[in-house]
């Protein structure tokens, strides 16, 4: 089994048998008990008995699950000129009450800035807030040998086994081509997966220009200088720069119609990608940014935007279902309207971000399970286990069974409203506002420790664990090595030419 290293504090050590629910994997579900003993899942089975239990659950009724793991935050991350403002406590403590029992979050260095005392310092802000488990990935912002001898030592000694690369946010994050080419080729070497946020740059620098200069200066400004065909041949040319490198690679934020359909025929090809819708893009869409009320415009203002066009969530879902796109982040990334009104006369100063990890799984059994279009073995694979396989912490995290970590969900096919008035963000604004879901989590264990429960929450802050991970995901490179010998390009043997050459002048 996989081993976790650089762990915080043990929990403590109880037990807990939760009785009378299906458990749902995301390759089966059956009727069984669930015990728990410390913070690791000791019996699934029928009948369990309760002697000597410290807490019994029912969950008769209901459905017990792996706790989500959101693959994409930025909590109080440093980002055009502030810093978003649910931090490690805040975003954490929504992350629970949802469902959700592991986040992984983007260290995020600017140019020029050591990727190491970028990680000391995220974990410094991490570790005594978080109220669950967490991990990093890191950005690669710029290139250097320095940047390729620190990748090593992240994934080597600090558990980092992913790379974020920007193809947009010209001058402040993007790469070039053969920055990216040259970033991929290290993480291959290294075992990590390169991870792209796929826009062209280029193009949207020279489209916010344009626009700004028609006087066109609101939320909607945004979304028209980042069409989709931009996000779609960004995702192109990421799998292919992946694929010319051979190694996997993996879509953030996938917004599109445009993008699905690049990963959808990469996948067709047999090239090695996955792509991560977020709940924003299931949930809702971009024709929020020309409403009238600017405020709530500016909310929805994202990278890469909403789109206008309503059906494009159920094409993502779609992508989902089909296997196109693999597993659902949020990229929770939340400002205030005093926050985003610095954007008030220039939407390319609006800070980009969404809420997202509170709702995400309701979102997804919503917009998935409860329309026909997730069963909810997929559901489970969507919000939890296929992002423990390609992050390589299968099984120990994403599934119920003996040995695995207590991260479980007792999950309710429940109907609630979602509003800022009572989710547990610290943002004042909540872009799924009004929105009907039905599935709910009734309680939540985050390392056998119950933190949710019948809408309360039981937290203390740095009880959450930083998970190490190991480089080389089986379900991301399995696939890898037997090409390199397929792939290896092959000299012809002939007779060199002995006749005459021409004189250049």
């Amino acid at each position: 089994s996989y081993s976790f290293c650089t762990l915080l504090k043990h929990p403590e050590k109880m037990s807990v048998l939760i009785k009378g629910g299906v458990v749902v994997n995301d390759d089966r579900e059956f009727e069984a008990d669930v015990l728990v003993k410390g913070d690791k899942i000791a019996e699934v089975g029928k009948d369990i008995k309760a002697d000597g239990v410290e807490k019994v659950i029912n969950a008769k009724g209901k459905y017990i699950v792996p706790g989500g793991i959101d693959t994409h935050t930025h909590m109080q991350l440093p980002f055009m000129g502030t810093k978003s403002v649910d931090d490690f406590d805040f975003g954490t403590r929504a992350a629970v009450a949802g469902g959700t029992t592991m986040l992984l979050d983007f260290i995020l260095p600017g140019k020029g800035v050591s990727l190491l005392k970028a990680y000391d310092d995220w974990r410094s802000w991490a570790d005594p807030k978080v109220n669950c488990d967490y991990s990093f990935h890191c950005a690669v912002t710029w290139w250097s040998e320095e940047v390729s001898r620190e990748m090593e030592i992240l994934v080597k000694e600090r558990g980092v086994n992913s790379f974020k690369i920007f193809m947009a946010y010209k001058g402040v994050f993007m790469l070039r081509d053969d920055e990216i080419y040259a970033a991929f080729t290290r993480c291959k070497e290294l075992g990590a997966l390169a991870q792209v946020h796929a826009e062209n740059g280029d193009i949207i620098d020279i489209q916010q220009k344009k626009l700004l200069k028609m006087g066109i200066t609101g939320p909607e400004g945004h979304c028209m200088c980042r069409p989709a065909d931009v996000e779609g041949e960004a995702t192109t040319r990421a799998i292919m720069i992946a694929d010319q490198v051979n190694t996997p690679v993996y879509i953030v934020h996938v917004m599109s119609k445009e993008a699905c359909d690049a990963i959808a025929r990469a996948r067709a090809e047999g090239k090695v990608c996955f792509g991560e819708p977020i709940a924003a893009g299931l949930g809702t869409d971009g024709t929020n940014c020309w409403s009238h009320d600017w405020r709530h415009a500016s909310a929805f203002v994202m990278g890469p935007p909403l789109r206008p066009d309503p059906t494009v969530k159920c094409h993502l879902m779609k992508g989902l279902a089909s296997g196109v796109l693999a597993c659902v982040g949020t990229d929770n990334c939340t400002f205030n309207a005093d926050q985003k009104a610095l954007g008030k006369d220039d939407f390319s100063k609006i800070p980009n971000g969404v809420n997202g990890i509170e709702d995400r799984m309701s979102v997804v059994w919503e917009k998935g399970v409860k329309t026909g279009l997730l069963s909810k073995q997929q559901f489970v694979a969507a919000t939890s286990s296929t992002a423990a396989k390609i992050f390589n912490m299968y099984p120990q995290k994403g599934r119920i069974e003996v040995g695995a970590d207590a991260d479980i969900v007792v999950w309710e096919d429940k109907k609630r409203k979602i509003s800022k008035d009572t989710h547990h963000h610290a943002v004042d604004f909540n872009i799924f506002e009004g929105m009907e879901v039905h599935g709910v989590a009734h309680t939540t264990l985050s390392r056998g420790k119950v933190v949710w429960e019948n809408g309360k929450l039981a937290i203390k802050n740095g009880t959450g664990r930083f998970v190490a991970r190991k480089p080389f995901s089986p379900y991301c490179y399995d696939k890898i090595q037997p090409r390199e010998a397929e792939r290896a390009p092959k000299r012809v043997k002939r007779d060199p030419y002995t006749g005459p050459v021409i004189k250049l002048k």
